[in-house]
């Protein structure tokens, strides 16, 4: 009988990616996805190094399965992604049952090394200092039938203090637009109505061969692609950002109307020491750009609080400037020291007690914009690509999820026939500071819809891309 797998993944998008890359190689290699509250053979944990709770997810997770590796020795535990490149040994060291550690540079190599690791019965560590492949050139099982990620780019150049990305991830690496291109269309052929371009910086596309125009004409391009109805791009970096892009969105009509551009901090001080290479006022001015060119587009964000040597008027300067960029929503993060980066040994580190009470007052101050920003929309009328997945009140109450053209959650009547994948056209009665309520005006049935109903109809072979209800060891074993 096949062995089973499971992945659990922290991180960004790019590890999400990366995690369907990883179940494709499993399913490639003759392994099965665990049906949901059974125990897999094979788990695997695809880790962040950005915040220190990845950390304690992952070892806390790992202590869980101890005993259920000691009752079962053939079950294998696998780990990679960027933790992994960061500590390799160490892993090891405190989780000495682990049957394999690989990095981020050679997630193909992961059913090898597992094979390997079960032969010899020993454990097994590799990790690859340069990129061996792109991640979107690998087999891919996709947590979504009608929805992907398409890596444009891998690695980061930039040299910000608080991040160990580059560091874990590499220098920018390109893939030929070209690839790109053939890769969006094979997925539209299979079914997929909506793409979201990702790199570590995806508008610095093009910076390897030199094409500051490159991520531009990668946007239109996508545009001219026949049934692709959405393209996205996570996440552009202030300094790279270019008013062709602007241009694109405001031209190409399946290019969305929404931009998420991680700010850090509103105050230049803070900007500087983080080396983040733009100030508040180059940020705002690209706001002002986009709304120019899209007054309906909506802007998302990512703010540390706490960094270093961070003062009660720089921590103002971030509040003053979230009340002028008015967000539809803000990724609010304390800042935690990551060894091996220059912030992690600035002096004056700010106080935990002081950076839970600047955090508190973030949440709070960007919640009271969002529901105002999200109120603004009552009446209007939105088309929202219904979603696969379930919201933690959407089966009590009845209602269905989908996500609008700016990428605002949406909730509408169950009783409505719109599948996942299908489009609904919505006139929006309410709104919450982290969703809109509308009610139903038209179904758009699409070829989205089609795919997602025929792999349902399949039975329970995806993975969900998390870890199942592991099942406890009896007291008999």
């Amino acid at each position: 009988m096949a062995r089973t797998y499971a992945v659990e993944t922290y991180g960004c998008q790019m590890n999400v990616h990366d995690s369907e890359r990883i179940a494709g190689l499993l399913d490639e290699a003759g392994y099965l996805p665990v049906i949901q509250g059974e125990q897999a053979d094979i788990v695997v944990f695809n880790t962040c190094a950005v915040r220190e709770n990845a950390d304690n997810k992952l070892y806390g997770n790992l202590s869980f399965l101890a005993p259920i590796k000691k009752a079962n020795p053939n079950m294998q535990i696998a780990v990679g992604g960027c933790l992994a490149q960061k500590d390799q040994s160490i892993i090891l060291k405190k989780a000495p049952y682990v049957d394999v550690v690989f990095g981020t540079h050679n997630v193909g190599s992961l059913p090898v090394l597992l094979e390997r690791a079960r032969i010899e019965e020993e454990s097994q560590i590799e990790i690859k200092e340069a990129l061996e492949h792109f991640p979107s050139t690998l087999p891919a099982r996709r947590f979504s039938a009608f929805t992907s990620w398409v890596s444009v780019s891998v690695g980061c150049n930039n040299t910000c203090t608080f991040c160990i990305v580059p560091t874990l991830r590499g220098i920018e690496k390109d893939r030929p637009e070209a690839d790109i291109l053939k890769e969006v269309r094979a997925l539209v052929d299979q079914g997929v109505i909506e793409i979201t371009l990702l790199g570590q910086n995806v508008n610095a596309y093009g910076v390897e061969f030199g094409d500051r125009g490159a991520f531009a004409a990668l946007l239109r391009k996508c545009g001219e692609i026949y049934g692709l109805e959405r393209v996205r791009f996570m996440s552009p970096h202030p300094r790279d950002f270019t008013d062709d892009v602007i241009e694109v969105m405001a031209t190409t009509p399946n290019v969305m109307p929404h931009l998420h551009m991680p700010l850090q901090s509103g105050s230049d001080r803070i900007l500087q020491e983080m080396r983040r290479s733009y100030r508040s006022s180059r940020y705002l001015g690209i706001l002002d750009r986009v709304r120019s060119a899209m007054p309906h587009a909506m802007i998302t964000t990512d703010i540390i609080v706490g960094f270093p040597g961070e003062t009660e008027y720089d921590f103002q300067a971030t509040l003053d400037l979230t009340t002028q960029a008015q967000f539809s929503a803000a990724y609010t993060y304390k800042y935690s020291i990551r060894p091996g980066t220059p912030a992690g040994v600035m002096p004056n580190q700010v106080p935990e007690a002081i950076v839970g009470e600047r955090y508190t007052l973030l949440h709070e101050h960007q919640q009271k914009i969002s529901l105002g920003v999200n109120k603004r929309s009552i009446g209007q009328t939105h088309r929202a690509l219904v979603s696969e997945v379930e919201g933690r009140r959407d089966q009590a109450q009845a209602r269905l999820t989908g996500k609008t053209e700016d990428f605002r959650l949406v909730h509408f009547d169950a009783k409505s026939q719109a599948r996942p994948g299908d489009f609904v056209d919505l006139e929006i009665t309410d709104a919450s500071a982290h969703y809109l309520i509308a009610k139903e005006l038209a179904h758009i049935k699409t070829r989205g819809g089609d795919v997602h109903e025929a792999r349902t109809k399949q039975g329970p072979t995806a993975t969900s891309l998390g870890i199942p209800t592991l099942r406890k060891p009896s007291a008999a074993e």
